[in-house]
């Protein structure tokens, strides 16, 4: 199965359902079941910052004990989207074919789903459906996707 190495919190607000766009500077053509790894590193100052922290709060989690080195939960990958950012409507993205933009197709990104990523234009939301978390399984994680034999 293919996965994906998430920095902490952000892996996992996507297994607690509370994230559902991974963004990146990269598109990827993969989509069907996708392993949510959390990496070693936590970035434990956004954790206290709003909203990660109630979030976080809500479901039991605060930076000293999110897992890491570990898969935290699989998903399915639906798409990988074009960010765009206009100037009259704000930061959305768009579900087109061959990323060619048309408004009618477009999902506008609201908060706290906004904060969650780096929504720039030109960026890639990676669509993450069907989210199931599951106890931590430790593994070692990688740059880009990587196959995962859990």
């Amino acid at each position: 199965m293919k996965a994906i190495t998430i920095h902490q919190p952000w892996a996992t607000l996507i297994a607690l359902g509370e994230k559902k766009f991974e963004t990146r500077s990269w598109a990827t053509k993969h989509r069907g079941p996708i392993a949510i790894h959390a990496a070693k590193k936590v970035d434990k100052e956004i954790c206290l910052e709003e909203p990660f922290r109630s979030v976080l709060a809500r479901h039991g989690y605060t930076a000293d004990n999110l897992p890491t080195g570990a898969v935290v939960a699989i998903a399915q990958l639906a798409g990988s989207y074009m960010i765009y950012n206009t100037v009259d409507n704000g930061v959305h993205i768009v579900r087109c074919p061959n990323n060619e933009y048309e408004f009618t197709k477009v999902e506008f990104i609201w908060r706290p789903e906004s904060v969650f990523g780096y929504f720039a234009e030109g960026r890639f939301a990676w669509e993450m459906v069907d989210v199931k978390q599951i106890d931590p399984v430790p593994a070692k994680g990688q740059q880009g996707l990587w196959n995962w034999e859990g």
